[in-house]
């Protein structure tokens, strides 16, 4: 909501651009890269409250999930700037494709820390103004109801910073909210998937780990100590997978349910108590798991991970039907193959996570419709608070579609400005056409994706 007591007029401007970029996660970097690209050098401001870019992709996992589709016949689907990130990762050893056993497709998996100076420099060579440690705290509208202008709040004060246009990048949708624009909350029709604590574990010897069995070994171990009582693990399933650093692994395991991530009481008993999973599972690993006997913790993710919070209403809603039927549009501005992976608290009965998977392994467009909020001219959605049913978000909130949503919205935001339109009248025809030109996939390849390990320049020929 607007804060009525912050009189805009005695704020000073920091900035006044065409486009700003609000949350410096892989959409918003993606979307400030691509609208600075097509518009030029400082013209584009992204804002950050933390002190890096890169959101989850940095600061919680380290695996790009959604540029393959599943499957023995994969495709490759995410093209453009997300292969670009890639690449540069790739050219210093810091990627490797993994296969994923729970049926999401092969993933891109990358050293987090190798990533942060990535896109440090894809946003430098763009021309980005970027604003880091710079909290949105308010918005300012004209008389129409326009957004105009982001108030934030820096260890300097209070600015403002002006924009023709915006895109909300925030993944909790922080921009909308501000400018009262109507959304869903994650939990009021379905409920809300699960938080995690990611953390990475060292002197794992992953020899002894895969003799011992690997993954099925690991279920088997996980579904033991819960029914034995000797670890008390929140859930019978998690992931474990190899690092780029060797001799490390990440996982995917802690599970905190029933916590609404925008409250701030409650994010923060939720990050406490995924803290207390985390090393509870360390002691798990140590006592039952071959290969982890003198494995510590080295790290945590930089705060628990959030699923959906925010999903915000746009010009179109993706469906589930939509995903699973593998449909397409004539306004899709990217694909996803992904199946709908949706973490739930089972209370240690049934599944622990729902899958469901697009039909014969293919892949759906997702509108260009998703991506503004109903009835603006100003205003983009991208990532996770795009417009989406909780099922189809579940299924299209891999980060190589956040990206390919980010590249989408940021073309479209320069499209606007240099043609005069709103967010609602870009010629979707010649917004298409950009995207492909710069590398993005709106067809589904015919070519099969080469998913071993050390394939990733190959599908790049």
């Amino acid at each position: 909501m607007s804060h009525a007591c912050l009189n805009h007029d005695l704020i000073s401007v920091l900035a006044d651009v065409d486009v700003l970029v609000v949350g410096a996660g892989s959409a918003g970097c993606c979307a400030a890269i691509a609208a600075a690209e097509a518009l030029g050098p400082g013209r584009v401001a992204l804002i950050e409250r933390y002190g890096y870019p890169g959101g989850t992709s940095t600061q919680i996992l380290d695996t790009f999930y959604g540029f393959f589709t599943p499957g023995d016949q994969p495709r490759k689907v995410v093209g453009g700037i997300p292969d670009r990130v890639v690449d540069a990762l790739d050219a210093t050893g810091d990627q490797f494709l993994r296969p994923n056993t729970y049926g999401a497709g092969t993933g891109v998996n990358y050293n987090p820390e190798r990533l942060k100076l990535v896109w440090d420099r894809l946003l430098a060579e763009a021309g980005v103004n970027v604003y880091l440690h710079t909290n949105l705290v308010d918005v300012e509208s004209d008389g129409q109801g326009r957004l105009v202008a982001a108030v934030i709040w820096t260890k300097r004060g209070f600015f403002r910073v002006r924009a023709q246009r915006m895109i909300d990048a925030s993944g909790d949708a922080d921009l909308c909210h501000a400018g009262n624009i109507p959304y869903e909350k994650a939990g009021d029709l379905d409920p809300a998937q699960t938080l995690t604590t990611t953390f990475r574990m060292s002197n794992v010897d992953l020899n002894a780990y895969e003799a011992a069995g690997g993954k099925t070994m690991l279920m088997q171990a996980m579904d033991s100590a819960m029914l034995d009582g000797s670890h008390p693990l929140p859930r019978k399933a998690g992931s474990a997978h190899a690092m780029v650093q060797e001799g490390c692994i990440a996982t995917v395991a802690v599970r905190v349910a029933d916590m609404d991530a925008t409250d701030f009481e409650q994010l923060g008993q939720a990050e406490r108590e995924g803290r207390r999973q985390a090393f509870i599972y360390e002691a798990f690993f140590r006592d039952r798991i071959a290969g982890y006997t003198h494995a510590k913790i080295i790290g945590l993710s930089h705060h628990i991970g959030v699923r959906e919070t925010r999903r915000v209403y746009g010009e179109y809603r993706l469906t589930r039907d939509d995903c699973l039927e593998a449909r397409q549009f004539d306004d899709a501005v990217l694909l996803c193959g992904a199946p709908i992976e949706d973490h739930r608290d089972s209370g240690g009965k049934g599944e622990e996570t729902r899958w469901a998977y697009v039909k014969d392994h293919l892949a759906y467009g997702v509108p260009y419709g998703t991506l503004v909020p109903k009835g603006r001219d100003e205003l983009w959605v991208v990532g996770r608070c795009f417009s989406a049913t909780h099922d189809a978000h579940a299924s299209c909130r891999s980060m190589g579609q956040t990206m390919s949503m980010g590249q989408a919205a940021g073309i479209a935001a320069a499209v606007s400005i240099q043609q005069g339109c709103g967010a609602r009248d870009v010629d979707i025809f010649g917004l298409r056409n950009r995207l492909q030109e710069i590398g993005a996939v709106l067809e589904l390849p015919d070519t099969i994706a080469q998913t071993a390990a050390d394939a990733w320049a190959t599908n790049r020929d």
